[in-house]
């Protein structure tokens, strides 16, 4: 699910704005009934900085880059949000939720990941 990201820190340290990247967002889940997978990918969307889009007139623009501007999240954040909406639906017995943040700004990317079988708590 592509999505985008706005850095938290970037966003503290500078009085004008935050750099942003584009996010990959991959969700490979287990269930015990049928999920819709629109309904995966709006729950990988809800837990982004903000959606991505291809095309905008300026004025959607402007509302996207300030939805992103009050909710910055690294990409560990994403990961752990979309884990945690997850681990509470009753009908998703394992996943595994990784994302890759292209960064804008940085000559690498960044990376998160997590794997879980909720019939295998401890």
């Amino acid at each position: 699910v592509p999505v985008t990201s706005l850095c938290p820190c970037s966003k503290e340290i500078s009085k004008y704005g935050a750099h942003n990247q584009r996010s990959h967002v991959t969700v490979a889940v287990q269930t015990n009934t049928f999920v819709w997978v629109e309904d995966l990918i709006d729950l990988v969307e809800k837990q982004a900085s903000c959606e991505l889009y291809g095309l905008l007139k300026r004025p959607d623009e402007k509302f996207v880059t300030e939805r992103a501007y009050d909710n910055p999240k690294f990409v560990e954040d994403m990961v752990r949000d979309v884990a945690a909406q997850l681990n509470a639906d009753p009908r998703i017995d394992a996943y595994v939720v990784e994302s890759e943040n292209f960064e804008s700004i940085h000559n690498h990317s960044a990376y998160a990941m997590i794997r879980k079988d909720k019939h295998k708590e401890g």
